[in-house]
């Protein structure tokens, strides 16, 4: 298993969980309203997938679901080619393909759980 795609995500949700008015910020930046149930809805779905990427049980479906919500997540907040040219655009392209690459190890983890089975 790729523990650096589950790491990448507990990050996201011990940021969320340590600062949740940041979380509530993050969602509202996003048009996700009422941003206090998408957080949170954000924060269970992460612990829960991720719960099931780390016990085995079902890994498959919560490898998936996760990279199905990181490569929605990503294109909606990562939007590069709506950038003008320079530093900013750079940086949002380095940052979503670093993300499919983690969509990536989700899927893989998935298959390798599926052809274990």
């Amino acid at each position: 298993m790729n523990t650096n795609a589950v790491q990448s995500i507990e990050r996201s949700l011990v940021v969320k969980l340590l600062d949740f008015d940041d979380a509530l910020a993050e969602m509202e930046h996003f048009g996700l309203l009422p941003a206090p149930f998408f957080a949170v809805a954000v924060i269970v779905f992460e612990l829960a997938m991720s719960a099931l990427i780390l016990t085995g049980y079902w890994r498959w479906i919560g490898a998936l679901a996760l990279a199905a919500f990181t490569l929605a997540a990503t294109c909606v907040a990562l939007r590069f080619w709506e950038l003008p040219p320079g530093p900013q655009k750079s940086m949002a392209m380095n940052a979503f393909f670093e993300h499919v690459g983690l969509v990536r190890a989700f899927v893989l983890v998935a298959g390798n759980d599926l052809a274990n089975r």
